[in-house]
C-alpha cells in the first residue's frame, strides 16, 4: 500500500510540475518570451529541480511537450526541444554541486534549440546561439539558482518534495 502512495505522489508531481512549466511558458505575460531565437522562458528556471528531486526531469519534459505545442516550430519543439530537456535534466541531477546545477539547462537547450531555430528562422547560427544562450543564462542562473539555494536552506519543503 505504502508503495501505491508513493507512485502516486510522484506521479501528481511530475504532472503538477509539468502544468506549471507550460503555464509558465504559453501564458500571457510569459507567452512572448517564449519562442523563436530570441527567448528568455520564464518556465526555464525551474530546469534546476532535478538536482533535488530526480522525479522532476519527467514533469519538465511533459511539460516542455504540452508548451512546444504552441511553438511555430511545433513538430521540431515537441521533438528536438523536449528532448534536450529531458536529457538536460539527467545531468543535472547528476551535477557535483548546486552552482552548476543550471549549467547543463543552458549548454544543452542552448545548442540544441539554435541547431533548428536558426535554419528554420532564416537566421544565422552564431547570433541565435549567443541570444539563446543568454536567455538560458537568465532563466537558469538568474532565477533559477536563487530558487534552488532557496530550497537547499529549506530542508523541511524540500522533503516534502522529495
Amino acid at each position: 500500500m505504502s508503495r501505491d502512495i508513493t507512485l502516486s505522489a510522484t506521479i501528481t508531481r511530475i504532472a503538477l510540475l509539468a502544468g506549471i512549466y507550460a503555464a509558465l511558458t504559453v501564458l500571457p505575460p510569459f507567452s512572448s518570451l517564449g519562442y523563436g531565437p530570441v527567448q528568455v522562458r520564464v518556465s526555464e528556471t525551474l530546469t534546476v529541480l532535478p538536482f533535488l528531486f530526480p522525479w522532476a526531469k519527467w514533469g519538465l519534459y511533459i511539460g516542455c511537450i504540452v508548451a512546444n505545442l504552441a511553438s511555430p516550430f511545433l513538430v521540431w519543439d515537441i521533438t528536438l526541444g523536449a528532448l534536450a530537456s529531458l536529457i538536460s535534466g539527467l545531468i543535472t541531477e547528476r551535477m557535483p554541486n548546486a552552482y552548476l546545477a543550471p549549467l547543463p539547462p543552458v549548454l544543452v537547450n542552448a545548442f540544441v534549440v539554435t541547431a533548428y531555430v536558426a535554419p528554420l528562422s532564416g537566421l544565422n547560427y552564431w547570433p541565435v546561439l549567443a541570444q539563446i544562450l543568454l536567455g538560458q543564462v537568465v532563466s537558469c542562473y538568474v532565477f533559477g539558482l536563487p530558487l534552488l539555494m532557496f530550497l537547499i536552506r529549506n530542508p523541511h519543503l524540500t522533503r516534502r518534495l522529495q
